[in-house]
């Protein structure tokens, strides 16, 4: 994992993060545009894109909040999303090799992107550099953009006129899309949704989701010991 890079190499991946980072943050406007219409105010809006700064499971919890869900529905089906940067982190703790306070400060920048943009480097200072750039650029965009777009919602009304309302179940896709690469992953997603649309009219807002959780957690334990990874952990 030692080395340096070459000017070539190192213009490369601050290329290549920084155009994610663009890209994956500007779309912080729309998650600040639904969190004042969800009930938020502007402040609360971008503190939650400070601390959490994880954008599925924000989308989560003030999507549940929007459609009447109890806050503790909302956190619990945050949390359970958050929890695959939990599995990021054990991958990306030998690779970065940060210890201290730097590796305390690094965990806050694992999602998806910078994870995606450091596993693939050939070297420790490579993986470094794309979880860095990628991570600190997504995170300085983003919330911009949220404060942004919270400003923007308080002024421009019911985001539903432009389409905004739309990001939520955009996240969601956008993270389930790449996992559905397998016969077995396709027919998990299927049942879940079919858990969780029978579960709409029997449950409070925010419920369906963590009793669809419940069905990838079966499939789960009664998965057999030593059979292969259903496909990459890594999304956008």
């Amino acid at each position: 994992m030692a080395g340096t890079l070459d000017p070539a190499e190192r213009t490369g991946i601050v290329r290549d993060s920084l155009g994610v980072g663009i890209a994956t943050g500007v779309y912080g406007t729309s998650f600040g545009a639904v969190s004042v219409a969800a009930g938020l105010d502007v402040w609360q809006t971008c503190v939650l894109s400070l601390l959490m700064f994880t954008g599925a499971s924000q989308f989560a919890l003030v999507g549940v909040v929007a459609s009447g869900g109890a806050p503790l529905s909302g956190a619990l089906t945050a949390l359970m999303l958050g929890t695959r940067n939990t599995l990021y982190g054990l991958r990306l703790a030998p690779l970065l090799g940060y210890a201290g306070w730097r590796r305390a400060a690094a965990a806050h920048l694992v999602i998806d992107e910078s994870t995606a943009m450091s596993v693939a480097r050939g070297s420790r200072p490579a993986a470094r550099l794309g979880f860095l750039v990628t991570g600190g650029s997504v995170f300085v965009l983003w919330n911009l953009a949220t404060l942004v777009g919270a400003v923007a919602g308080t002024v421009i009304g019911d985001p539903r006129d432009y389409g905004l309302d739309a990001a939520v179940g955009a996240a969601f896709l956008a993270l389930l899309w790449p996992r559905l690469d397998t016969l077995r992953n396709r027919l998990v997603a299927v049942a879940a949704a079919a858990v969780a649309v029978g579960a709409v009219p029997l449950t409070a807002a925010g419920v369906p989701v963590l009793v669809a959780a419940g069905v990838a957690l079966l499939v789960g334990a009664l998965r057999p010991r030593g059979a292969a990874s259903p496909g990459p952990e890594v999304g956008p």
